[in-house]
């Protein structure tokens, strides 16, 4: 008998108890807590670390969107032959070229990507909503195994 007490008091059931019908009857409302006024605070140090890590994402995100208005703003004259105009800037922006294409697959991405969402919209036209998600799963993990 005093094994069976023990086994009842290391139970979860026993852990967790019945807070029972609450005394106004608003049993919707979420159980009240002890008030903790310093329970959100956090230390000067962990403060300080969390500034230093948000100023680095900061200065990331910073680098990145100017990268990506240095590829907006590059210009290659793509139609004409290679002449002098065309080496010019090329040499002024060694980088021009791989932008320039960079910017091209960007730009074929997002048709890709419309085409394929124009494709599942007329699918879902025809079929069953589940039957389409579905379809999508399966397409997406015959891409993964093919690449």
């Amino acid at each position: 008998m005093s094994t069976e007490g023990k086994d009842a008091e290391t139970s979860p059931m026993a852990t967790a108890k019945p807070l029972g019908m609450r005394k106004n009857g608003k049993q919707w409302h979420a159980p009240k807590k002890a008030f903790r006024p310093t329970s959100g605070l956090t230390t000067y140090s962990k403060r300080e670390k969390e500034r230093l890590t948000l100023a680095a994402v900061k200065a990331k995100e910073k680098e990145m969107k100017d990268e990506k208005e240095a590829e907006r703003q590059v210009q290659l004259p793509i139609s004409t032959p290679q002449s002098c105009a065309s080496s010019l800037v090329t040499d002024l922006i060694p980088d021009a070229a791989e932008f320039q294409a960079r910017r091209i697959q960007a730009i074929k991405d997002k048709r890709a990507a419309k085409e394929e969402r124009e494709r599942y919209e007329q699918m879902a036209a025809k079929m069953h909503k589940k039957r389409v998600e579905r379809l999508k799963r399966r397409e997406k993990r015959n891409k993964m195994i093919s690449s």
